[in-house]
Formats: structure tokens, C-alpha cells, sequence
């Protein structure tokens, strides 16, 4: 789809060239809603990480949480305002660290914990057989939140050199690389921790993990890459929002105030005024749940339900437009009809 029409708003775009306006109004407006409430669940692990750092008792209090998550939403929301340029390059140097602290843990745990596990190695631990319809269905919303977040290269192809062909590619190896970042990490997460040491854990099971891999003060490079990725997190989902609200204005399907370039740094910053005015409002709703935890499940599976909505709308709208060329190509049925459809209707 990004290959057919680079275009900032990406699925609301397509989704409605392909079907109808209608339709896309509703794609793009389910990724709106999914950001602006990802905010709550953004930043907070980004608060309790600073505050691990600072004052580990502060870190269960959801006042101060609120308070340090909405400081972390504003500066971020300045870097976006300044340019995709400066943008892109702290995006490169924060996961380029996460993803090194997150290897070495991984390296770590499975060199200490492999031949004695807390929970024995099982291939039983990836197989679909092992759910009950319940558990699948809640690990289906939880993986599309972990997921999410991937496609936002595609949101910026029109920042992007080589837009018909780089944001896709770069879409692909993010997929892939999260994946195999989340598998691994889940997995030493069960060699190492014991069902009562993640349950006690909460939101900072990394943490939990290095303490038991590391001496101090080595293991808060933990809350480190913590508070990096969920920084960096945030980053890509206020992108995400704020490229497609400025396409809908553009369009002329949102107030044209939304598609407003900053004169000198060229972002649409009306739209990231708005998305850090929203972020946070809900935020310091959040703060009158009773724990931290709790906010974090509750968003998560919002967002999960606003996200299946968007990416399947854009995969069924993927096939429609092939239908007719694909018929000519093996390859083509494979990767532009049956995997988008099949991925739709999972969605």
C-alpha cells in the first residue's frame, strides 16, 4: 500500500481511496484514539523507571507517576515539534541502547539461568494448543499492543527518501527485530523470575530481572533501557498521530487548522499541541486509579481493540486493490490477497 501511495495518513488514506471515505475517516480516527490513550500507558513506564532511579517508594504512588509521566510527554512532544531530523536521530541513539542493554540481559540470564531454570525450558511456551480461548484472546490484545507501533515508518513516508520503497522495508526489519526482542525476553523472563517474583514485579519486571543478573548499581541500566524504550515509544506513537491528524486536515476531513506547518521547522505542530493537551488531560485522569497497574491493563487493552480495527481495515483493503494483478503472480496471491485477508480477519 505504501509502494501504490506514500501518504502521511497511511491506513485512513488508503482505506479510504480503496473503499470510501467513510471508512477511512474510521481507520484514521482509530489510530487517533489509540494514541492519545497510549500516552497513559506510554509514559507511565517511562515515570516509574525515572522514579526507580531517583526514589524506588515513589515508583507505586500513581500522583507522582502521573506528575513525572507528564513532564516526560511535553519534552518529548517539544523534540517532535523541532523536526523529524532531531527527531529520528535521538529515535536512533535510544533504541541503538535499549536494544544493546536488552542482548546483554538476554546473553546473561541465559547464560546463569539456563542450566537451572525457575521455570524448566518448554516448547509447550509457543504453542497455540496451550490456551484456553479466554487466555488467547487476551494475549492476542496484549500482543497487538506490544506490537503496535511498527507501522508509524510509513506514517512519515513523505519525510522519508525513497518513500515508495524505504518506509515499507524499514516496516518489515522493525516488525522483525520487536518480535524477536519480545520472544527472547519473554522467555528468560520465565528462566529467571519465579510465578510469585513476576507477579510482585508489576510494570518493572526488567528490573526484577537484572537485580537477579547483576550486582548494583549495573542493574539499573535495566530501568535505563526501560525508560528509553518507552520514551522512544512514545515518540513514535505522538509521530503516528500527528501525521495522520494532518492529513485528515489537509483532506479537508478535520479542520484545516490540524494540517498547519511550523513556519520554520516544517512539522505540523497545531496537531502536537493537541495529542500533548490530550495526553495530558488523560493522564492526570489516570491518577485517581487505585494502582499503577491497573491503569496500564486497562489502557493496553484498549488500545488493543482500536489497533485490530485499524490494521485490519488496511489489510482487507490491500487485497481489494490487488484482486485483479495479483491473479497473475503466485507470489502475489501469497503476499498481496491471501496474508493480508487471513490477517484481517484474525484482526
Amino acid at each position: 500500500l505504501n509502494r501504490m501511495s506514500p501518504n502521511a495518513g497511511a491506513s485512513y488514506a488508503w482505506v479510504g481511496g480503496i473503499f470510501n471515505p467513510a471508512l477511512g475517516f474510521f481507520a484514521g480516527w482509530a489510530l487517533l484514539v489509540a494514541s492519545a490513550v497510549f500516552m497513559v500507558s506510554g509514559t507511565i513506564p517511562a515515570a516509574t523507571a525515572t522514579l526507580l532511579l531517583i526514589d524506588p517508594e515513589l515508583a507505586d504512588n500513581p500522583g507522582v507517576v502521573t506528575f513525572v509521566a507528564a513532564g516526560w510527554l511535553l519534552a518529548v512532544s517539544a523534540v517532535i515539534v523541532k523536526g523529524i531530523k532531531p527527531t529520528s536521530y535521538t529515535q536512533i541513539v535510544m533504541t541503538g541502547l535499549e536494544i544493546l542493554i536488552l542482548v546483554l540481559v538476554v546473553l546473561v540470564a541465559v547464560i546463569k539461568y539456563g542450566a537451572t531454570p525457575a521455570h524448566p525450558f518448554s516448547w509447550k511456551w509457543f504453542s497455540a494448543a496451550e490456551f484456553t480461548p479466554h487466555l488467547f484472546a487476551t494475549g492476542a490484545l496484549t500482543s497487538l499492543f506490544f506490537f503496535w507501533g511498527w507501522d508509524v515508518t510509513v506514517n512519515l513516508n513523505e519525510e522519508t527518501k525513497d518513500s515508495s520503497h524505504a518506509p515499507g522495508k524499514a516496516a518489515l526489519w522493525a516488525m522483525v527485530i520487536v518480535l524477536l526482542l519480545f520472544i527472547s525476553f519473554a522467555t528468560v523472563s520465565l528462566m529467571v523470575l519465579t510465578d510469585q517474583e513476576i507477579e510482585q514485579s508489576s510494570t518493572n519486571i526488567v528490573f526484577a530481572i537484572a537485580e537477579k543478573l547483576f550486582p548494583r548499581p549495573w542493574s539499573y541500566m535495566a530501568v535505563i533501557a526501560v525508560m528509553l524504550s518507552s520514551v522512544g515509544t512514545l515518540e513514535t506513537s505522538i509521530l503516528q498521530f500527528t501525521r495522520t491528524m494532518y492529513a485528515k486536515g489537509r483532506d479537508g476531513v478535520l479542520h484545516p487548522r490540524y494540517a498547519i506547518l511550523h513556519k520554520t521547522w516544517q512539522t505540523p505542530w497545531v496537531a502536537t499541541a493537541v495529542i500533548a493537551l490530550f495526553g495530558t488531560l488523560f493522564l492526570f485522569l489516570s491518577s485517581y486509579f487505585p494502582t499503577v497497574n491497573l491503569i496500564i491493563k486497562d489502557s493496553v487493552n484498549a488500545i488493543g481493540f482500536q489497533v485490530a480495527f485499524y490494521y485490519g481495515l488496511a489489510g482487507l483493503a490491500c487485497a481489494w486493490h490487488y484482486r485483479k494483478r495479483a491473479l497473475h503472480s503466485k507470489h502475489d496471491i501469497v503476499f498481496l490477497i491471501l496474508w493480508p485477508v487471513i490477517s484481517a480477519a484474525f484482526l
